[in-house]
């Protein structure tokens, strides 16, 4: 029984070791090509209201609630949403927006569970009509984020989700 309880505790030990040792931030980023030029593009990004018709998480639960507060669009703009236990509840800010080049939006996570975290828009033209759109979002690990990314491939998961969008924003844009 003695020798049981010390190998579990070893193990138990040694993953607790591993996962602090994981890394302390992560960044998720996801590119595509949309026929179509960067103003196009930005006005479907930079205005929170446009973003049920693209984002992936409005098509996981069409019944969510989403409140708007600040600006209409651009710096200052938020929504919040509350949803099934896919979408969770929280909070997106947009803080810095560049005319068809770039917008950063904090990102908030209250349920279900809570993390602060930052995603950037980046839209590169490709000669006349085309856009390269990059969407990566990054943040800070804790020890739940890091044991999560050990048994989740978070990567995977919330980068299908970004392709999804982009695929969506994609369709929108070019139809």
């Amino acid at each position: 029984m003695t020798l049981l309880f010390l190998v579990a505790l070893a193990l138990v030990s040694g993953l607790i070791a591993y996962i602090s040792l994981r890394p302390n931030t992560f960044k998720i980023v996801r590119s595509a090509v949309v026929n179509a030029p960067p103003e196009a593009i930005y006005q479907r990004i930079n205005d929170l209201h446009a973003w049920e018709a693209w984002s992936p998480w409005a098509r996981l639960d069409p019944a969510a609630t989403n409140t708007f507060d600040g600006s209409p669009l651009g710096p200052g703009a938020s929504m919040s949403w509350s949803g099934n236990k896919k979408v969770g509840a929280g909070k997106m800010t947009i803080k810095e927006s560049s005319q068809n080049e770039r917008i950063r939006l904090k990102l908030e996570f209250t349920r279900p569970m809570s993390a602060t975290n930052e995603v950037q828009f980046d839209l590169k033209p490709i000669g006349e009509t085309k856009t390269e759109v990059t969407w990566a979002m990054s943040g800070h690990n804790e020890f739940i984020g890091k044991a999560m990314h050990v048994f989740t491939n978070m990567d995977k998961m919330v980068g299908g989700q970004f392709e999804q969008g982009l695929a969506n924003l994609k369709s929108l844009v070019e139809a």
